[in-house]
């Protein structure tokens, strides 16, 4: 009964991250090589000085996403749970791997909200914006840019960060938190003037 539980699980997560990683794209997305596209990858709140698991997938995520020779990875987080704005981190995280391409932090935001108002003037020029984070975190990232930026929405492109069977320790928390998350966001018809904080 256990087994069948886990199993369960499983594949109601791999389920949810697939319909996420689809869900709010744009029709407008430039599609060619010399398309400029800004790959912006949210990050989680890490309390150490070095990008934590979650961080470093998704910056795996992000750098596996960019597509053509025009395309900047744009990090996002301020210092949530710890003393380095995540932002930073990944970073940090991305030139270790060895990415040598252009890298732009935004490092004040301290919601996925403001993830998205913040990274607003460095991803406007872009033909092409791609969202990345674990796939129902960064659904809802989209989402939000649907609300705040219609026109910007229109160029949202898929992200490369579902794939069948990976990451599965990863996938089973993330979804049943992402997909609370998301049902909130999606109560909430407008930005909130005052009053709680946008999550």
């Amino acid at each position: 009964m256990g087994l069948v539980l886990v199993v369960g699980a499983v594949v109601a997560a791999e389920v949810a991250h697939h319909r996420a990683s689809r869900a709010y794209l744009g029709r407008g997305a430039a599609v060619h090589d010399d398309a400029v596209e800004a790959v912006v990858v949210l990050g989680f709140a890490d309390p150490g000085r070095s990008a934590g698991l979650v961080n470093r997938r998704r910056v795996a995520y992000a750098l596996r996403s960019q597509r053509g020779r025009r395309s900047t990875l744009v990090t996002s987080g301020g210092a949530v749970a710890g003393p380095v704005p995540e932002a930073e981190l990944l970073a940090a995280h991305a030139r270790a791997l060895g990415y040598g391409g252009d890298l732009v932090t935004e490092t004040g935001s301290r919601s996925t909200w403001e993830n998205v108002r913040n990274v607003i003037p460095l991803i406007e020029h872009a033909q092409r914006i791609v969202v990345v984070s674990d796939a129902v975190h960064a659904a809802k990232a989209r989402y939000y840019l649907h609300m705040q930026r219609p026109d910007l929405a229109a160029r949202l492109a898929p992200a490369d960060d579902h794939r069948l069977g990976e990451d599965l320790v990863l996938k089973v928390p993330t979804a049943v938190l992402g997909l609370i998350d998301l049902a909130r966001a999606r109560r909430l018809p407008g930005p909130r003037h005052g009053g709680r904080r946008r999550v």
